[in-house]
Protein backbone atom coordinates (compact mmCIF):
# COMPACT_ATOMS: atom_id res chain seq x y z
CA UNK A 1 0.00 0.00 0.00
CA UNK A 2 1.53 3.60 -1.06
CA UNK A 3 2.05 5.44 2.05
CA UNK A 4 2.82 9.72 2.55
CA UNK A 5 3.58 11.83 5.14
CA UNK A 6 2.45 14.91 4.84
CA UNK A 7 4.75 16.97 7.84
CA UNK A 8 4.11 20.21 9.09
CA UNK A 9 1.50 22.06 7.58
CA UNK A 10 -0.47 24.49 8.60
CA UNK A 11 -4.22 23.14 7.15
CA UNK A 12 -6.70 25.77 6.54
CA UNK A 13 -9.80 23.79 6.90
CA UNK A 14 -13.48 23.83 8.19
CA UNK A 15 -12.77 27.68 9.77
CA UNK A 16 -9.21 27.30 11.34
CA UNK A 17 -5.81 26.50 10.50
CA UNK A 18 -4.38 23.69 12.42
CA UNK A 19 -0.83 22.33 11.95
CA UNK A 20 -0.28 19.01 11.56
CA UNK A 21 1.25 16.19 10.10
CA UNK A 22 -1.23 14.00 7.64
CA UNK A 23 -0.82 10.52 6.99
CA UNK A 24 -1.88 9.42 3.13
CA UNK A 25 -2.81 5.56 2.30
CA UNK A 26 -3.89 4.92 -1.29
CA UNK A 27 -5.83 7.45 -1.83
CA UNK A 28 -7.17 8.04 1.78
CA UNK A 29 -6.50 10.41 4.59
CA UNK A 30 -6.28 8.24 7.34
CA UNK A 31 -4.54 10.38 10.29
CA UNK A 32 -4.17 13.65 11.16
CA UNK A 33 -1.98 14.23 13.94
CA UNK A 34 1.83 16.03 14.55
CA UNK A 35 4.55 13.50 14.79
CA UNK A 36 3.31 10.94 12.69
CA UNK A 37 6.12 8.61 12.23
CA UNK A 38 5.81 5.74 9.83
CA UNK A 39 8.60 3.41 8.92
CA UNK A 40 6.80 2.18 5.00
CA UNK A 41 5.87 5.67 4.67
CA UNK A 42 7.48 8.13 1.95
CA UNK A 43 7.80 11.38 3.53
CA UNK A 44 7.26 14.90 1.92
CA UNK A 45 8.27 18.05 4.20
CA UNK A 46 6.04 21.26 3.31
CA UNK A 47 8.03 22.94 6.19
CA UNK A 48 5.07 25.43 7.69
CA UNK A 49 3.31 25.43 4.54
CA UNK A 50 -0.55 26.36 3.88
CA UNK A 51 -2.24 22.95 2.78
CA UNK A 52 -5.65 22.97 1.64
CA UNK A 53 -7.79 20.53 0.66
CA UNK A 54 -8.18 20.32 -3.39
CA UNK A 55 -10.44 23.62 -4.83
CA UNK A 56 -13.35 22.08 -6.78
CA UNK A 57 -14.55 24.37 -9.41
CA UNK A 58 -18.07 23.98 -10.47
CA UNK A 59 -18.14 25.63 -14.10
CA UNK A 60 -15.38 24.91 -16.62
CA UNK A 61 -15.87 24.58 -20.26
CA UNK A 62 -12.54 22.71 -21.41
CA UNK A 63 -13.82 22.27 -24.82
CA UNK A 64 -13.77 18.59 -25.91
CA UNK A 65 -15.38 17.29 -28.01
CA UNK A 66 -15.21 19.22 -31.00
CA UNK A 67 -13.64 22.52 -29.92
CA UNK A 68 -10.45 21.12 -29.28
CA UNK A 69 -8.72 23.70 -31.00
CA UNK A 70 -9.27 25.61 -27.73
CA UNK A 71 -8.58 23.39 -25.31
CA UNK A 72 -9.34 19.40 -23.98
CA UNK A 73 -10.01 17.59 -21.23
CA UNK A 74 -5.97 16.86 -21.04
CA UNK A 75 -4.33 20.33 -21.45
CA UNK A 76 -7.19 22.36 -19.19
CA UNK A 77 -7.07 19.32 -16.19
CA UNK A 78 -3.29 19.90 -16.49
CA UNK A 79 -3.31 23.59 -16.26
CA UNK A 80 -6.29 23.34 -13.40
CA UNK A 81 -4.15 21.24 -11.00
CA UNK A 82 -0.63 23.43 -11.12
CA UNK A 83 -3.12 25.91 -10.54
CA UNK A 84 -4.51 23.79 -7.20
CA UNK A 85 -7.79 22.67 -8.72
CA UNK A 86 -8.28 19.10 -8.11
CA UNK A 87 -11.63 18.82 -9.25
CA UNK A 88 -14.11 20.07 -11.74
CA UNK A 89 -17.60 19.98 -13.57
CA UNK A 90 -17.45 20.45 -17.11
CA UNK A 91 -20.39 22.01 -18.97
CA UNK A 92 -22.45 20.80 -21.87
CA UNK A 93 -22.17 23.10 -24.37
CA UNK A 94 -19.45 21.01 -26.90
CA UNK A 95 -20.03 19.65 -29.94
CA UNK A 96 -22.03 17.30 -29.86
CA UNK A 97 -23.91 19.14 -26.62
CA UNK A 98 -23.74 16.98 -23.65
CA UNK A 99 -27.92 16.68 -24.36
CA UNK A 100 -28.28 12.88 -24.06
CA UNK A 101 -27.44 10.03 -21.78
CA UNK A 102 -25.06 8.51 -24.65
CA UNK A 103 -23.43 11.62 -24.95
CA UNK A 104 -22.47 11.69 -21.15
CA UNK A 105 -21.26 8.31 -21.31
CA UNK A 106 -18.68 9.26 -23.91
CA UNK A 107 -17.89 12.15 -22.02
CA UNK A 108 -17.28 10.27 -18.72
CA UNK A 109 -14.89 8.13 -20.90
CA UNK A 110 -12.89 10.80 -22.22
CA UNK A 111 -12.56 11.95 -18.21
CA UNK A 112 -11.35 8.82 -17.55
CA UNK A 113 -8.83 8.32 -20.15
CA UNK A 114 -7.54 12.02 -20.29
CA UNK A 115 -8.02 14.27 -16.99
CA UNK A 116 -5.49 14.72 -14.45
CA UNK A 117 -7.97 16.11 -12.31
CA UNK A 118 -11.17 14.70 -10.61
CA UNK A 119 -14.01 15.02 -12.61
CA UNK A 120 -17.40 15.23 -13.44
CA UNK A 121 -19.89 16.73 -16.29
CA UNK A 122 -23.22 18.72 -16.04
CA UNK A 123 -26.00 17.48 -18.76
CA UNK A 124 -27.27 20.33 -20.80
CA UNK A 125 -31.28 20.96 -20.87
CA UNK A 126 -32.78 22.09 -24.15
CA UNK A 127 -35.55 22.93 -25.53
CA UNK A 128 -36.88 19.06 -26.36
CA UNK A 129 -34.64 16.75 -24.46
CA UNK A 130 -37.05 16.43 -21.27
CA UNK A 131 -37.59 12.62 -21.49
CA UNK A 132 -33.86 11.89 -21.79
CA UNK A 133 -33.29 14.31 -18.64
CA UNK A 134 -36.10 12.44 -16.70
CA UNK A 135 -34.16 9.01 -17.18
CA UNK A 136 -31.11 10.65 -15.58
CA UNK A 137 -30.18 8.95 -12.33
CA UNK A 138 -29.86 11.45 -9.46
CA UNK A 139 -26.37 10.51 -9.29
CA UNK A 140 -25.24 10.13 -12.55
CA UNK A 141 -23.63 13.47 -12.48
CA UNK A 142 -22.81 16.69 -10.92
CA UNK A 143 -25.98 18.15 -12.57
CA UNK A 144 -28.33 19.83 -14.95
CA UNK A 145 -26.92 23.00 -16.94
CA UNK A 146 -29.54 25.08 -18.25
CA UNK A 147 -28.71 28.54 -20.50
CA UNK A 148 -31.45 30.73 -20.50
CA UNK A 149 -29.42 33.41 -21.97
CA UNK A 150 -27.46 32.26 -25.46
CA UNK A 151 -23.71 31.91 -25.18
CA UNK A 152 -20.55 30.15 -26.92
CA UNK A 153 -22.04 26.85 -28.64
CA UNK A 154 -25.86 27.95 -28.36
CA UNK A 155 -27.65 26.24 -26.09
CA UNK A 156 -30.96 28.63 -25.72
CA UNK A 157 -33.69 27.44 -22.99
CA UNK A 158 -36.39 29.97 -24.35
CA UNK A 159 -39.62 27.79 -23.86
CA UNK A 160 -41.32 28.61 -20.44
CA UNK A 161 -43.45 25.46 -20.63
CA UNK A 162 -40.43 23.17 -20.75
CA UNK A 163 -38.68 25.03 -18.81
CA UNK A 164 -40.98 24.68 -16.05
CA UNK A 165 -41.32 21.16 -16.70
CA UNK A 166 -37.44 20.67 -16.47
CA UNK A 167 -37.64 22.62 -13.21
CA UNK A 168 -40.45 20.14 -12.05
CA UNK A 169 -39.17 16.70 -12.71
CA UNK A 170 -35.56 16.42 -11.19
CA UNK A 171 -34.25 16.10 -8.07
CA UNK A 172 -30.27 17.13 -9.21
CA UNK A 173 -29.10 20.49 -8.39
CA UNK A 174 -30.27 22.68 -11.73
CA UNK A 175 -27.42 25.18 -12.59
CA UNK A 176 -28.59 28.47 -14.70
CA UNK A 177 -26.71 30.96 -17.05
CA UNK A 178 -28.95 33.76 -16.53
CA UNK A 179 -29.07 36.63 -19.24
CA UNK A 180 -32.51 37.97 -20.65
CA UNK A 181 -32.17 37.31 -24.42
CA UNK A 182 -34.93 39.33 -25.55
CA UNK A 183 -32.80 42.77 -23.45
CA UNK A 184 -29.62 41.38 -25.42
CA UNK A 185 -30.88 41.02 -28.63
CA UNK A 186 -32.88 44.41 -28.84
CA UNK A 187 -29.52 46.06 -27.33
CA UNK A 188 -27.08 44.20 -29.90
CA UNK A 189 -29.40 45.55 -32.60
CA UNK A 190 -29.09 49.22 -31.74
CA UNK A 191 -25.72 49.29 -31.37
CA UNK A 192 -25.03 46.98 -34.41
CA UNK A 193 -26.97 49.52 -36.47
CA UNK A 194 -24.21 52.49 -34.99
CA UNK A 195 -20.95 50.82 -35.31
CA UNK A 196 -21.81 47.62 -37.59
CA UNK A 197 -19.62 44.70 -36.63
CA UNK A 198 -16.96 46.67 -34.75
CA UNK A 199 -18.74 47.85 -31.74
CA UNK A 200 -16.55 49.32 -28.99
CA UNK A 201 -15.48 46.47 -26.24
CA UNK A 202 -16.47 48.95 -23.62
CA UNK A 203 -20.37 48.55 -24.89
CA UNK A 204 -20.43 44.96 -23.90
CA UNK A 205 -21.91 45.19 -20.14
CA UNK A 206 -24.59 48.15 -21.85
CA UNK A 207 -25.44 45.49 -24.21
CA UNK A 208 -25.34 42.56 -21.51
CA UNK A 209 -26.82 44.29 -19.15
CA UNK A 210 -27.06 44.71 -15.52
CA UNK A 211 -31.46 44.55 -16.78
CA UNK A 212 -30.66 41.37 -18.69
CA UNK A 213 -28.95 39.57 -15.58
CA UNK A 214 -31.26 40.37 -13.23
CA UNK A 215 -34.40 39.97 -14.77
CA UNK A 216 -33.25 36.40 -15.72
CA UNK A 217 -32.00 35.59 -12.34
CA UNK A 218 -35.40 36.79 -11.33
CA UNK A 219 -37.26 34.47 -13.15
CA UNK A 220 -34.95 31.40 -12.24
CA UNK A 221 -35.49 32.09 -8.75
CA UNK A 222 -39.31 32.75 -8.96
CA UNK A 223 -39.53 28.89 -11.30
CA UNK A 224 -37.69 27.35 -8.41
CA UNK A 225 -40.02 28.74 -5.56
CA UNK A 226 -43.14 27.61 -7.86
CA UNK A 227 -42.02 23.98 -8.01
CA UNK A 228 -39.81 23.57 -5.18
CA UNK A 229 -36.60 22.70 -7.68
CA UNK A 230 -33.04 23.04 -6.20
CA UNK A 231 -31.39 26.20 -8.27
CA UNK A 232 -27.85 26.95 -8.67
CA UNK A 233 -27.35 30.62 -10.32
CA UNK A 234 -24.14 30.75 -11.91
CA UNK A 235 -21.79 33.61 -12.42
CA UNK A 236 -23.48 36.38 -10.90
CA UNK A 237 -22.34 39.71 -12.53
CA UNK A 238 -24.32 42.44 -10.90
CA UNK A 239 -24.55 44.37 -7.36
CA UNK A 240 -28.90 44.31 -7.60
CA UNK A 241 -28.91 40.48 -8.13
CA UNK A 242 -26.83 39.49 -4.77
CA UNK A 243 -30.41 41.22 -2.92
CA UNK A 244 -32.02 37.77 -4.95
CA UNK A 245 -30.50 35.63 -2.09
CA UNK A 246 -30.34 35.10 1.40
CA UNK A 247 -27.53 34.67 4.60
CA UNK A 248 -30.47 33.99 6.77
CA UNK A 249 -30.07 29.88 6.86
CA UNK A 250 -27.02 27.81 6.20
CA UNK A 251 -26.01 26.79 2.68
CA UNK A 252 -27.07 22.76 3.48
CA UNK A 253 -30.96 24.43 4.05
CA UNK A 254 -30.95 26.36 1.01
CA UNK A 255 -32.35 25.25 -2.15
CA UNK A 256 -31.54 28.56 -4.05
CA UNK A 257 -27.99 29.21 -4.42
CA UNK A 258 -25.34 31.18 -6.22
CA UNK A 259 -21.84 31.76 -7.48
CA UNK A 260 -19.34 34.29 -8.16
CA UNK A 261 -16.31 33.94 -10.53
CA UNK A 262 -12.89 34.94 -10.28
CA UNK A 263 -12.98 37.68 -13.76
CA UNK A 264 -16.14 39.63 -11.97
CA UNK A 265 -14.43 39.92 -8.69
CA UNK A 266 -11.13 41.22 -10.02
CA UNK A 267 -11.65 43.33 -13.37
CA UNK A 268 -14.33 45.83 -13.82
CA UNK A 269 -15.37 48.15 -16.83
CA UNK A 270 -12.77 50.03 -16.34
CA UNK A 271 -10.30 47.45 -17.84
CA UNK A 272 -11.69 47.06 -21.18
CA UNK A 273 -9.24 50.10 -22.16
CA UNK A 274 -6.58 47.99 -21.27
CA UNK A 275 -8.10 44.08 -21.89
CA UNK A 276 -10.43 44.37 -24.88
CA UNK A 277 -11.77 41.17 -25.64
CA UNK A 278 -9.68 39.34 -23.46
CA UNK A 279 -11.83 40.05 -20.93
CA UNK A 280 -15.13 39.79 -22.80
CA UNK A 281 -17.21 37.16 -20.87
CA UNK A 282 -20.65 36.07 -20.60
CA UNK A 283 -22.35 37.79 -18.28
CA UNK A 284 -20.14 41.11 -18.61
CA UNK A 285 -17.64 42.28 -16.37
CA UNK A 286 -19.48 45.52 -15.13
CA UNK A 287 -18.92 48.41 -12.89
CA UNK A 288 -16.44 48.79 -10.27
CA UNK A 289 -19.67 49.03 -7.80
CA UNK A 290 -21.09 45.92 -9.08
CA UNK A 291 -17.59 44.64 -8.30
CA UNK A 292 -17.43 45.71 -4.64
CA UNK A 293 -21.41 44.33 -3.96
CA UNK A 294 -20.47 40.96 -5.09
CA UNK A 295 -17.37 41.10 -2.97
CA UNK A 296 -20.06 42.03 -0.04
CA UNK A 297 -22.36 39.52 -0.86
CA UNK A 298 -19.32 36.54 -0.84
CA UNK A 299 -18.29 37.73 2.16
CA UNK A 300 -21.51 37.89 4.19
CA UNK A 301 -22.68 34.49 2.57
CA UNK A 302 -25.48 35.43 -0.19
CA UNK A 303 -22.88 34.09 -2.61
CA UNK A 304 -22.24 30.88 -1.86
CA UNK A 305 -19.32 29.41 -4.25
CA UNK A 306 -16.27 31.35 -6.30
CA UNK A 307 -15.64 29.19 -9.21
CA UNK A 308 -13.88 29.98 -12.73
CA UNK A 309 -16.34 29.63 -15.98
CA UNK A 310 -12.95 28.91 -17.24
CA UNK A 311 -13.63 29.13 -21.24
CA UNK A 312 -10.48 29.29 -23.30
CA UNK A 313 -10.45 30.67 -27.08
CA UNK A 314 -7.76 31.22 -29.42
CA UNK A 315 -5.45 34.52 -29.73
CA UNK A 316 -7.06 34.32 -33.43
CA UNK A 317 -10.33 34.11 -31.98
CA UNK A 318 -10.33 36.47 -29.20
CA UNK A 319 -8.62 38.92 -31.73
CA UNK A 320 -11.72 39.72 -33.96
CA UNK A 321 -13.84 42.80 -34.07
CA UNK A 322 -16.40 42.56 -31.07
CA UNK A 323 -19.71 40.31 -32.86
CA UNK A 324 -17.04 37.91 -33.62
CA UNK A 325 -15.05 37.79 -31.24
CA UNK A 326 -16.39 34.70 -28.64
CA UNK A 327 -16.60 35.85 -25.07
CA UNK A 328 -14.89 33.71 -22.65
CA UNK A 329 -11.39 33.15 -21.30
CA UNK A 330 -8.87 30.77 -19.14
CA UNK A 331 -8.55 30.90 -15.52
CA UNK A 332 -7.94 27.76 -13.72
CA UNK A 333 -4.31 28.26 -14.08
CA UNK A 334 -4.51 31.19 -12.01
CA UNK A 335 -7.93 31.69 -10.01
CA UNK A 336 -6.51 30.29 -6.69
CA UNK A 337 -3.43 32.44 -6.67
CA UNK A 338 -5.91 35.51 -7.73
CA UNK A 339 -8.25 34.74 -4.16
CA UNK A 340 -5.10 34.19 -2.53
CA UNK A 341 -3.57 37.58 -3.80
CA UNK A 342 -7.25 39.43 -2.43
CA UNK A 343 -5.98 37.59 0.67
CA UNK A 344 -3.06 40.16 0.84
CA UNK A 345 -4.54 42.62 0.19
CA UNK A 346 -7.08 42.21 3.15
CA UNK A 347 -9.95 41.49 0.71
CA UNK A 348 -11.01 37.69 2.21
CA UNK A 349 -9.37 35.21 4.95
CA UNK A 350 -7.81 31.98 4.07
CA UNK A 351 -10.51 30.10 5.60
CA UNK A 352 -13.05 32.18 3.71
CA UNK A 353 -11.74 31.12 0.66
CA UNK A 354 -11.27 27.32 1.71
CA UNK A 355 -15.02 27.50 2.42
CA UNK A 356 -16.42 28.95 -0.96
CA UNK A 357 -13.65 26.87 -3.83
CA UNK A 358 -13.73 23.82 -1.35
CA UNK A 359 -16.10 23.17 1.60
CA UNK A 360 -19.15 24.49 -0.33
CA UNK A 361 -18.68 23.08 -4.01
CA UNK A 362 -18.83 19.75 -2.22
CA UNK A 363 -21.55 21.00 0.51
CA UNK A 364 -23.94 21.98 -2.87
CA UNK A 365 -23.17 19.35 -4.98
CA UNK A 366 -23.47 16.33 -2.46
CA UNK A 367 -20.13 15.17 -3.49
CA UNK A 368 -18.67 12.09 -1.82
CA UNK A 369 -15.65 12.36 0.63
CA UNK A 370 -14.24 15.96 -0.86
CA UNK A 371 -13.94 19.46 -0.47
CA UNK A 372 -12.63 19.07 3.79
CA UNK A 373 -8.66 17.88 4.89
CA UNK A 374 -10.77 14.94 7.02
CA UNK A 375 -9.62 11.58 8.05
CA UNK A 376 -11.60 8.86 5.79
CA UNK A 377 -11.99 11.39 2.94
CA UNK A 378 -10.29 11.50 -0.66
CA UNK A 379 -6.61 13.04 -0.04
CA UNK A 380 -7.14 15.71 -2.55
CA UNK A 381 -4.93 18.34 -1.14
CA UNK A 382 -2.95 21.61 -2.38
CA UNK A 383 0.68 23.07 -0.88
CA UNK A 384 0.54 26.81 -1.14
CA UNK A 385 3.50 29.00 -0.37
CA UNK A 386 2.47 32.42 0.61
CA UNK A 387 5.96 34.20 0.33
CA UNK A 388 7.06 33.25 -3.54
CA UNK A 389 6.54 35.71 -6.17
CA UNK A 390 5.55 34.82 -9.64
CA UNK A 391 4.58 36.63 -12.69
CA UNK A 392 2.04 35.10 -15.37
CA UNK A 393 3.92 35.08 -18.49
CA UNK A 394 3.39 33.58 -21.66
CA UNK A 395 6.33 31.06 -20.88
CA UNK A 396 4.50 29.66 -18.09
CA UNK A 397 1.28 29.20 -19.22
CA UNK A 398 -0.25 25.86 -19.38
CA UNK A 399 -3.41 26.62 -21.16
CA UNK A 400 -3.46 24.58 -24.77
CA UNK A 401 -4.42 28.79 -26.51
CA UNK A 402 -1.16 30.09 -24.37
CA UNK A 403 -2.95 33.29 -23.06
CA UNK A 404 -4.42 34.34 -20.18
CA UNK A 405 -6.14 37.75 -19.19
CA UNK A 406 -3.85 37.67 -16.19
CA UNK A 407 -0.62 38.38 -18.08
CA UNK A 408 2.03 40.45 -16.55
CA UNK A 409 -0.09 40.07 -13.41
CA UNK A 410 2.59 39.15 -10.03
CA UNK A 411 0.90 37.31 -7.48
CA UNK A 412 2.57 36.85 -4.11
CA UNK A 413 1.92 33.10 -3.69
CA UNK A 414 3.08 29.79 -5.47
CA UNK A 415 0.74 26.42 -5.94
CA UNK A 416 3.97 24.33 -4.80
CA UNK A 417 2.15 20.43 -5.08
CA UNK A 418 -1.04 19.23 -5.73
CA UNK A 419 -1.79 15.46 -4.11
CA UNK A 420 -4.81 13.76 -6.36
CA UNK A 421 -6.30 10.85 -4.59
CA UNK A 422 -3.17 10.80 -2.75
CA UNK A 423 -0.81 10.66 -5.17
CA UNK A 424 1.73 13.48 -5.75
CA UNK A 425 0.27 14.83 -9.24
CA UNK A 426 2.37 17.90 -9.86
CA UNK A 427 5.33 19.40 -8.16
CA UNK A 428 7.23 22.72 -8.90
CA UNK A 429 6.56 22.81 -12.44
CA UNK A 430 6.54 18.93 -12.59
CA UNK A 431 3.83 16.65 -13.52
CA UNK A 432 3.36 12.81 -12.70
CA UNK A 433 3.38 10.93 -16.00
CA UNK A 434 1.02 8.26 -13.68
CA UNK A 435 -3.23 9.86 -13.67
CA UNK A 436 -4.90 9.43 -11.13
CA UNK A 437 -7.76 10.97 -11.49
CA UNK A 438 -11.62 8.97 -10.35
CA UNK A 439 -14.72 10.43 -11.43
CA UNK A 440 -17.02 11.91 -8.55
CA UNK A 441 -19.77 10.10 -6.54
CA UNK A 442 -22.29 11.53 -4.88
CA UNK A 443 -24.49 11.50 -1.87
CA UNK A 444 -27.90 11.96 -3.18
Amino acid sequence: MAKIIVKNAKVINEGGIMETDLLLEEDIITRMAKDITDGNADVIDVNGDYVLPGIIDDQVHFREPGLTHKGTIGTESKAAIAGGITTFMEQPNTNPQTTTIEKLEEKFAMGARDSYANYSFLFGGTNDNLEELKKLDKNACSGVKLFLGSSTGNMLVDNEEVLEKIFSNTEMVISTHCEDEGTIRANMEKYQKQYGDDIPISLHPIIRSEEACYLSSSKAIALAKKTGARLHVFHLSTGIETDLFTNAIPLEEKKITSEVCIHHLWFSDEDYADKGTFIKWNPAVKTKMDREKLWEALLDDRIDVVATDHAPHTLEEKNNPYTKAPSGGPLVQHALQAMLQKEKEGKISLEKIVEKMCHNPAKLFDIDRRGFVREGYFADLVQVNRNTKNQVEKSNILYKCGWSPFEGTMFDSKIVRTFINGHLAYENGKFSAERKAKRLTFNR
